[in-house]
């Protein structure tokens, strides 16, 4: 794996030219440019306000503000997952006639569709803090565990795209299966929601390391508190595990990719 690692080095402007190649694509043309790249998120925040006003009719009790505030700071890095998983599952069949032709590190096309995504997350993550900026929303010292938890979430989702892009190769339902997966996983993700609210199935909803994350992103933005310890660590070893293993699988696989396609 550290072999792989060096050669992906060598090939990093190759990584750099199919992002920046992607971005183009998805905005070159369109009457609204880069407002793409916040499309989504908002799209999610919209959604999830509407649950939570839905919520607070049912209940009886109204809206605070942090919690509009935590559907925002929880619907971007979401949006963000969501969006890398569909595009990545089908990066190496999408390039197959790239993959069967010369040889280069077949990790840079999951990896360039999580870069993208990464590169709206920034976009639109950006207006967030233009947003919290504005709304007086307090921010102390617990902000400093943010990059930690980015960079935990990002390699989730790095490695869960290289595995079900490997994976697509070989079992063409599987892009079906996490279609169906990505629509449906955010009702049983503390997106629109937090897991306090369900006290009995608080646990339960946590084992998701998504929601972990997403939890934890919550806490240092919103509530101005450390993340969990426990929490933190099982999210850092389902992270870790999953960029380290889906690598290890993908290398594995990857000289009977050509076969496959």
């Amino acid at each position: 794996m550290i072999g792989a690692a060096k050669e992906l080095i060598q090939y990093k402007h190759l990584l750099f030219t199919l992002t920046w190649r992607e971005i183009r694509i998805r905005y070159k043309e369109t009457v609204m440019g880069f407002l793409w790249a916040i499309f989504m998120p908002v799209l999610v925040v919209v959604s999830g306000l509407v649950v939570r006003k839905a919520f607070s009719v049912v209940s009886g009790k109204p809206i605070e503000y942090t919690e509009l505030i935590s559907v925002v700071v929880k619907s971007l890095p979401w949006a963000f997952f969501a969006g890398s998983i569909r595009t990545a599952t089908n990066s190496l069949l999408t390039n197959s006639n790239l993959v069967t032709k010369i040889y280069f590190p077949r990790e840079v096309f999951p990896f360039s569709s999580v870069l993208t995504h990464l590169f709206d997350f920034a976009v639109a993550g950006s207006l967030l803090v233009i947003l919290i900026a504005f709304s007086g929303l307090s921010v102390g010292v617990q902000i400093l565990w943010l990059p930690l938890l980015l960079l935990l979430l990002i390699l989730l989702t790095a490695g869960w795209a290289l595995f079900l892009s490997c994976a697509t190769l070989f079992f063409r339902d599987v892009k079906y299966i996490v279609e169906i997966v990505m629509t449906f996983g955010i009702l049983f993700t503390p997106v629109f929601y937090d897991v306090s609210m369900f006290a009995e199935w608080r646990y339960v909803l946590l084992l998701n390391p998504v929601g972990t994350l997403l939890e934890a992103i919550n806490d240092v933005v919103v509530l101005n508190r450390a993340p969990d310890p426990f929490w933190l660590l099982y999210a850092a070893i389902w992270a870790l595990g999953s960029f380290l293993g889906a690598w290890l699988i993908f290398e594995k696989a990857e000289p009977v990719f050509a076969e496959s396609i």
